[in-house]
């Protein structure tokens, strides 16, 4: 299943590249949904670096659902777009229902100056996967709002 994003943000491609590659503007916008600890020894980065990356995740705050395993890379793409992809997975709890996991975020320029910014899930939890898709689709329109919310202040 799929879930995209397709936004207008009010600010510069590099301030939008910059704030997707930090772990606080996950936070930020998945908040208060769901709240991520990272599970590392000097906890989170200021930026992603590519690799492996362990968080803990709780709904509402207070229902541990499980640990998530975010696996960035940076794709090199020649028309000039940049990309960040996650292909990690859910390693326990709830969260280990989704099986396949791809998350692509891809930043552009506009013309005057804003950014386009593309975000696409694919997923599958086998046959709860129709069941799954509403939760991510609701999710994903938050972390859409909480995107346009912030631009203005990158």
């Amino acid at each position: 299943m799929r879930v995209l994003l397709k936004l207008e943000l009010d600010c510069t491609p590099e301030a939008v590249w910059d704030a997707v590659r930090s772990p606080q503007t996950l936070r930020d916008v998945s908040f208060p949904l769901t709240t991520l600890a990272s599970l590392e020894d000097g906890g989170f980065p200021e930026q992603w670096p590519e690799g492996r990356h362990l968080v803990s995740v709780r709904a509402l705050g207070l229902t541990d659902i499980g640990r998530q395993c975010i696996e960035i890379s940076y794709p090199q793409r020649a028309d000039g777009v940049r990309v960040a992809r996650d292909t990690g997975r859910g390693v326990s709890g709830p969260l280990s229902l989704v099986t396949r996991w791809r998350h692509e975020m891809a930043v552009s320029a506009l013309p005057d100056g804003r950014t386009l910014y593309r975000d696409q899930l694919r997923f599958s939890a086998g046959l709860l996967t129709p069941l799954l898709w509403p939760i991510y689709w609701a999710y994903w329109q938050w972390r859409g709002f909480g995107l346009r919310r912030l631009a203005s202040t990158w």
